[in-house]
């Protein structure tokens, strides 16, 4: 882990690591909803006649609605779709994402949200979601963990990740430097977010991409779960609050 860590400072020029906040994702780090999203997505773009495949909505995890529509359009019709065409192919995805029921926290999210607030970590939401009920869902779910000031989603961003905007927010939100947070992802695009906003991001692998993708993405840390994220969590926090 020292190692990882003296990788991380060398890289982006650092002297130590203050950490402070952490900086959270949420379908696939504190919920198992990605497989309700990519099927959501692929019935909704498929039934437009467009090819696509339910694993590569994996992969567009993180990107914002319209840039997800627009990557695939300019993929099939060589342009990006018009503002009624996002609307309407957004509100199909939406429909069908919520007529799959609702989906569960993650298991070992609320264990390790605890832990988080344990240390006195600040922990904020990061997300690419524009739910409209986000903020009472979580409330029921982890109860007493985010409020609307610690929360960057889809409305917030201009740019949606791989972009390195939604954490360059988060950092504003939680008041710190990127040397006082660390990044928790699941995605790919999440993880090029965080590492290119100098972030030491941690890549938990809870869907079926494998870990090489994961870590050509950047990642400074790999886990296989949340629940091991949890676990670990104590000691990964001692070795990153070690001075050199």
């Amino acid at each position: 882990m020292q190692e990882i860590i003296k990788t991380y400072l060398s890289e982006t020029e650092f002297s130590r690591i203050d950490l402070r906040a952490v900086l959270i994702d949420m379908d696939g780090v504190l919920y198992d909803s990605m497989p309700y999203h990519a099927s959501a997505w692929y019935e909704a773009i498929a039934s437009l006649g467009i090819a696509c495949t339910h694993e590569e909505f994996y992969m567009y995890e993180g990107r914002t609605g319209a840039s997800t529509i627009d990557l695939l359009f300019n993929r099939e019709y060589g342009r990006s779709a018009t503002d009624e065409e996002k609307e309407r192919i957004y509100q199909h995805k939406s429909e069908l994402f919520a007529a799959k029921g609702t989906a569960h926290p993650m298991p070992g999210a609320l264990d390790f949200l605890g832990r988080v607030k344990d240390t006195g970590l600040t922990p904020v939401l990061v997300t690419g979601s524009g739910q409209k009920s986000l903020l009472t869902k979580l409330n029921h779910d982890f109860p007493g963990i985010f409020t609307p000031e610690t929360m960057v989603t889809a409305f917030d961003v201009k740019y949606g990740k791989p972009h390195p905007e939604p954490y360059l927010m988060g950092l504003q939100k939680a008041g710190v430097n990127p040397w006082q947070a660390i990044v928790v992802e699941n995605a790919p695009l999440g993880v090029k977010a965080g590492t290119t906003a100098q972030i030491f991001t941690i890549a938990v692998n809870t869907g079926p991409l494998p870990d090489k993708v994961l870590l050509d993405a950047g990642a400074n840390l790999l886990l296989p779960s949340m629940r091991t994220l949890a676990s670990q969590f104590d000691t990964i926090y001692t070795q990153l609050k070690k001075q050199f």
